[in-house]
Formats: structure tokens, C-alpha cells, sequence
């Protein structure tokens, strides 16, 4: 057998995938939108910490199954196992629809808005924008054909940059400007903030922030001693993510007054402006447009292995699982793409990204939740790894996700009825496709 089909990733890849899955647009643009209720230093800080803790304790859990029950698909293969087959599916269709496909077009439009930042030019009508968009997601669905050491040192590479120059960032922001005089010292009033509503509404765009810290899961088969790697990669990928987070936010804080930050969709350009003035600015827009492509990568990466681990299972999406002489599932990477542009040239994204957003989080609840069933009624089941904190970080991570997505669907009820009516589609489908095998099987 050619020795490329049995090479497989090693820890440092799988973490690479976590880090650049998670590190996206969300941490260069919320900022903005939480400094209107929430005016203390501390209090933002620990909203961040909140946040990477509540998905540190995901991946705690995620380990455990992903140990347990090595498979491609994240919560397709886990809620298939554990609950039944119907709900793997609905989890896997949200996922090959819409989970990945939104947050890639999201990502390459922001990869786009940047790039015509530091070439300083006016894209009223997002033309400009789109066509760069269009043409990175193809580049990278192309490479992402190849075989799978080359997609591994293409990961490693952007999101070794992508680490390096936040980093950077953040020690010249705070060595470089004196400060906006904003105090990260706890006080009455800062540490009675984060109880109350607009702390929890903002809790929900740190984690849309977060969102990816469970991508490793999605890939397992690609991945070499998954039982010990996996484990590993998704607790050391999303707790760098974390400190990376809170340094960051810290630094925009710094560097920029709350009055400049507040509704500002790019706190990141904001940031750059106050430190290197205008031209340096324009160079870290592009510099950032650049570590962006580690984030569609990994999610172009993860989200076709959904889709082949389907095609797998059900006949109807057998289509799905082929796979070219790399043996990469080359069908379902062209098919994320078609869905990928569409989104790009005319979807409106902000109602999308929530939706897609609180939908996942329900799946992700439930996997958590697998984990408590699993236990008890699968005892002897081998586990080469355990939850840390079981059952305290996975009951925590259960209640704070489960209010958050309750205080969501009040905030707006209309998502609640687009997420009903994806579920019956995707129901609909589950039920063609057993029709289907049972026509074929006869």
C-alpha cells in the first residue's frame, strides 16, 4: 500500500485544527458590541475567562467520547451511539448544510473585507470582497484535495503564523501605547455585573467566539492514537485559545477607550490604528486577513469527514464517502464548496451565524450529556481517557450552556422556529434514506 494512505496526524496537527477552528472573526469583532453594557475592565476579562472555561470543560467531555468511541463525524458518530441514529443524523445534516459551510463563506467575506483594508481601497458594494472570498475558498478546497501530509503541514504552518503574530499583537499593545486608564482591578460593582442579563446576552457572542474548540473531534480517523491524542489536543488547543482570548481582549481594552471600542464590527483595525497609527494599520489588516486562512482550512478539513461518515452509514448519501487516490472524500469537499459560494454571493450572514450557531450548541449540550449516559449505561465501555472533573466540569458545562441557550431562543423566538423547521426537514431526509435502503435491500 502506498505509505501516504497510511500516514495520519499527529498531535501537534490535531491541535493546529482545534486552535485555527476556534481563532476566527469572532474574537476581532465582539468586543465591540459588549462594551455598550458592560463598562469594567474586570468584568469583560472574566466574560472571556467564563467563555474558555465553559468550552475547556466541553472538551473535557469530548475527550472521553472521542477516546471511547473513535470515529470521524463529532456529533454525528457520538448522538448516533448513544441516543439513536435519527438524532446523529439531524446533528450530521445541520452540520453538512450549514455548520460548516456559514462560518467558511463568514470567515473568507472577513478574509475579503480585510484584504481591501490594507490595500485601502472602497468596496461599497462588497464586489471586491466576494470575489476574493470566492476564489480563497476555492484555492483552499483545492488544496485540501491533496494528500493528507500536505494538508497537515499546510494547517501547521498558518496556524503557527496565526498564534505568532496575536501574540505579537498583544506584546506591542501593551508596550507600545500608555493606556486608556481602564482598571482590570475587581470592585463592587464590576464583579456584580456578571450577574446580570447583559452579561449573560453577551456571554452568548464570547462563545460563538469559542465555537470550534470541539474540531479535532470531527477527524478522528485521520488522527494517529486517537484514544491518547485527541484527549490532548482538544484541552491544549482550547485552553492556548483561552489565554490567547483574555490577553487579547485585555490588550484592545488597553490600547483603545471604551468610547472608540463600542459598536465598532473591527475592534481589531480600532486596536491597530491607536498603535501604529494609519499605514501600520492597513499592514496588520493584511497580516490578519493572512492568519485567516488556517480557520477555513480547518473547518474545509472537518466538515466533508461529517459528510463521508454518513455516506457511510446511509446509501442515499453514499455519493458522500467517495473518496480520490489520496483517499480524501473529494465528493463531499466539492459539495461544501457548492454551498460555500452560494452563501457568500447572497446570504445575509447575521441572523445565519446566530442561528447555526445556537442550533450546534444544542447538539454539542446533548453530546455532553451523552457522556453522563454513556456511563451508566455502558460501564465496562473502554475509555483510554476520562473527563477531568467528571461529573462536576461536564454538570457545569451543562447548566451554563443549557441558560445560555434558553436565554437566546427568548431574546429572539424567531430562531426557534427556523431551528423546528430544520429539524422536520432533516427528519424528512433520516426517513427517505431508511426508505431507500430498504428498496435497495430488497
Amino acid at each position: 500500500m502506498n505509505k501516504q494512505n497510511l500516514y495520519k496526524i499527529g498531535l501537534s496537527t490535531a491541535i493546529a485544527v482545534v486552535v485555527a477552528n476556534m481563532v476566527g472573526t469572532g474574537v476581532f469583532t465582539s468586543l465591540g458590541y459588549q462594551v455598550i453594557d458592560l463598562k469594567y475592565g474586570f468584568t469583560i476579562v472574566m466574560l472571556w475567562a467564563v467563555g474558555g472555561m465553559l468550552a475547556l470543560f466541553g472538551s473535557f467531555a469530548y475527550g472521553e467520547l472521542g477516546a471511547s468511541l473513535p470515529r470521524n463525524g463529532g456529533e454525528y458518530n457520538f448522538l448516533s451511539r448513544i441516543y439513536h441514529p435519527l438524532l446523529g443524523f439531524l446533528a450530521g445534516w445541520v452540520s453538512i448544510m450549514i455548520g460548516f459551510a456559514a462560518p467558511i463563506a463568514a470567515a473568507a467575506l472577513a478574509m475579503g473585507d480585510y484584504s481591501i483594508g490594507m490595500l485601502g481601497g472602497e468596496d461599497p458594494n462588497q464586489i471586491k470582497e466576494k470575489v476574493i472570498a470566492v476564489g480563497i475558498s476555492i484555492i483552499i478546497s483545492a488544496i485540501h484535495l491533496q494528500n493528507l501530509r500536505a494538508i497537515s503541514r499546510f494547517q501547521k504552518f498558518f496556524t503557527i503564523f496565526k498564534i505568532i503574530l496575536i501574540i505579537v499583537l498583544i506584546i506591542l499593545g501593551f508596550t507600545l501605547t500608555d493606556g486608556s486608564q481602564i482598571s482590570f482591578a475587581p470592585t463592587k460593582q464590576s464583579i456584580n455585573d456578571m450577574f446580570t442579563m447583559a452579561f449573560a446576552g453577551s456571554l452568548v457572542w464570547v462563545m460563538l467566539a469559542y465555537s470550534g474548540w470541539n474540531a479535532a473531534a470531527y477527524i478522528v480517523d485521520d488522527m494517529e492514537n486517537p484514544g491518547k491524542n485527541l484527549p490532548k489536543s482538544l484541552f491544549i488547543g482550547t485552553a492556548l485559545v483561552a489565554v490567547l482570548y483574555v490577553l487579547l481582549n485585555m490588550m484592545f481594552l488597553y490600547v483603545a477607550p471604551i468610547s472608540d471600542l463600542a459598536l465598532q464590527k473591527d475592534v481589531g483595525n480600532v486596536a491597530a490604528q491607536n498603535v501604529f497609527g494609519h499605514t501600520g494599520a492597513a499592514i496588520v489588516s493584511g497580516l490578519i486577513a493572512f492568519a485567516l486562512i488556517s480557520a477555513i482550512s480547518s473547518m474545509i478539513w472537518a466538515g466533508p469527514r461529517v459528510s463521508a461518515a454518513i455516506g457511510e452509514d446511509m446509501r442515499l448519501f453514499k455519493f458522500l464517502n467517495t473518496r480520490n487516490r489520496n483517499k480524501v472524500p473529494y465528493i463531499a469537499i466539492l459539495f461544501q464548496l457548492g454551498l460555500i459560494i452560494p452563501m457568500i454571493l447572497f446570504v445575509s450572514f447575521g441572523d445565519l451565524i446566530e442561528f447555526t450557531s445556537v442550533l450546534l450548541s444544542i447538539f454539542s449540550f446533548l453530546a455532553v450529556l451523552g457522556v453522563f449516559v454513556l456511563r451508566i449505561r455502558e460501564p465496562k465501555l473502554e475509555r483510554p481517557y476520562k473527563a477531568w472533573g467528571y461529573p462536576v466540569t461536564p454538570a457545569i458545562y451543562l447548566i451554563l450552556t443549557g441558560w445560555m441557550i434558553v436565554f437566546f431562543l427568548k431574546m429572539k423566538p424567531g430562531i426557534l422556529l427556523a431551528i423546528l423547521l430544520t429539524l422536520i426537514l432533516g427528519s424528512g431526509m433520516y426517513f427517505l434514506s431508511k426508505y431507500f435502503d430498504k428498496r435497495k435491500s430488497k
